[in-house]
C-alpha cells in the first residue's frame, strides 16, 4: 500500500525577508525526492517546519491525516538534522537498542565499527558519530524520511554504501533529501527540486540548474 505525505502552504518570514512562501510538496512510500538549493534558501527550514520543530504556516498530511506537530509520530517521519542529536555519553548498544536496529548488520558494513559496541558516540571521530545517527534514522521503521545533509562530513566510500541503503529502504518508505552534493542527488532522486526565492522549481536537465543560477 502506498502512503502519501504531502507539505503545502509553507510560508516563512524571518523578520522582513520571506524565506519560503506557498510551498508544495509530494512525496510517496517507494520515491525518493531530492531538494536542492544554495545556503540560505530555506531548505532546513522547509523540512524543520514540515517535521514541526519550526513554527511557520504550513499545512502537512500523511495519508489525508493532518499533523501541526510530526515529530510526535516517529513510526510515521523521521528526520535527520545537520547537527549531531543522540548524547555523547550514550553507548553504541544503548543507541541501536532503544532504535530497535541491529549493531551486527552495521558493523559488517561499516567494518571499521566491530568490536566497538560498548564505544561511547562521543568517543567516536566526527564522520562516524554522523554514520550512526544516519544509520539508525535510515533503518527506522518510520513511513517517511526527511535527510538533512546526509552526504556532508561523510566519506565517500561510505557515502557510496549509504546510497544503496538509501535506494534499498526506499522500496517501502518515501524520502526528502537535500544536500550540496548534488549529483549525488540527481543521481538517486526523481523528482528533484530547487528550492529559491522561496519556491520550488523542478530540475529535468542540468540546464535548469544553470538557469535557476544553482550551479555555473
Amino acid at each position: 500500500m502506498k502512503h502519501i505525505l504531502e507539505v503545502s502552504s509553507v510560508r516563512l518570514l524571518f523578520k522582513e525577508r520571506l524565506i519560503l512562501s506557498d510551498v508544495y510538496l509530494k512525496i510517496q512510500t517507494g520515491n525518493i525526492v531530492g531538494l536542492l538549493g544554495q545556503n540560505g534558501s530555506g531548505k532546513s527550514c522547509l523540512m524543520r517546519g514540515a517535521y514541526g520543530t519550526l513554527a511557520c504556516d504550513k499545512s502537512v498530511s500523511i495519508d489525508d491525516v493532518y499533523f501541526d506537530y510530526a515529530y510526535t509520530r516517529p513510526q510515521l517521519i523521521r528526520y535527520f538534522p545537520q547537527h549531531y542529536y543522540i548524547p555523547k555519553w550514550f553507548s553504541l548498544k544503548k543507541i541501536f537498542r532503544d532504535f530497535s536496529v541491529d549493531f551486527t548488520t552495521f558493523a559488517h558494513l561499516f567494518p571499521e565499527f566491530q568490536g566497538r559496541e560498548k564505544s561511547k558516540i562521543g568517543e567516536l571521530s566526527g564522520g562516524m558519530h554522523r554514520l550512526v545517527e544516519l544509520y539508525i534514522i535510515l533503518k527506522s521503521d518510520a513511513q517517511f524520511i526527511l535527510l538533512d545533509e546526509p552526504f556532508t562530513h561523510i566519506s565517500p566510500v561510505h557515502n557510496d554504501i549509504i546510497e544503496k541503503i538509501i535506494i534499498s529502504e526506499a522500496v517501502n518508505k518515501g524520502f526528502l533529501i537535500t544536500d550540496h552534493m548534488y549529483r549525488r542527488i540527481r543521481k538517486i532522486c526523481d523528482p528533484v527540486y530547487l528550492l529559491s526565492n522561496g519556491k520550488t522549481h523542478l530540475v529535468n536537465e542540468e540546464e535548469d540548474l544553470r538557469d535557476l543560477k544553482y550551479v555555473p
